[in-house]
């Protein structure tokens, strides 16, 4: 919810460069072409914005992570995607957001008013490509994910989870998680049980280590490579 943030993050400073270095803004755009950007810190599990309100900005994570979930008619949660620093969401189709986000950790969140890029990519073309490109990526990551779900087994699917994030998140052989495990099952379709059966079991079969509760360590990526088939 973007007026509870505003209010909270008032004097709140500038990000400082996290592990993987300064998050360049929208991928430079901000600044360019008249488009102006501002942060906002979320606490742990705070709502960043919600299914069907009124998708008035677009947002990128500078610091933390995000999530973007569904709650389904059943009470479960289908978590959509995990948003990692650098990455933008919340660019819709339509009027409206599809999905609600919101912070997995205590997160900072660059904000640019969606009509001001809508404006900008209608006079500059550098500005038109970067978002043409940000929605074909977002829906390749749909159509990946929707996959993920129908055809692949649990393992499969968790296979394929630690892949992405290793080739996301990992620095100095560590993958240092933002999200549990139920965030996890919910993202995969599996019950928080089948996740830790599944890691439990790839631990015990050396082909990750624990280093921390959420700190993994990928030992045999390759065997990971042939269960994601």
């Amino acid at each position: 919810m973007l007026t509870r943030s505003i209010a909270q993050s008032l004097n709140v400073n500038r990000a400082a460069p996290g592990a993987f270095g300064p998050v360049e803004p929208f991928f430079g755009l901000t600044g360019h072409a008249g488009l102006i950007g501002t942060e906002f810190t979320y606490r742990k599990d705070e709502e960043i914005y919600g299914e069907d309100e009124p998708a008035g900005y677009v947002y990128q994570v500078v610091r933390g992570a995000g999530r973007t979930y569904k709650l389904l008619s059943d009470g479960r949660r289908q978590i959509g995607a995990f948003h990692l620093p650098g990455d933008v969401f919340g660019l819709e189709s339509s009027t409206k957001h599809r999905l609600a986000a919101e912070a997995i950790i205590d997160s900072t969140v660059r904000l640019v008013k969606r009509r001001s890029l809508e404006q900008a990519a209608g006079t500059d073309v550098r500005v038109a490509h970067k978002l043409w490109t940000m929605t074909a990526d977002d829906l390749k990551r749909a159509e990946e994910h929707i996959l993920l779900l129908g055809r692949k087994s649990a393992m499969e699917r968790v296979a394929n989870f630690l892949l992405e994030m290793d080739r996301r998140l990992t620095v100095a052989g560590t993958m240092a998680l933002p999200m549990c495990r139920r965030d996890i099952g919910d993202y995969l379709g599996l019950t928080l049980e089948t996740v830790s059966r599944a890691l439990s079991q790839l631990n015990d079969e050396g082909v990750l280590g624990f280093s921390g509760a959420r700190q993994i360590v990928l030992r045999n990526r390759q065997r990971l490579r042939n269960m994601d088939v």
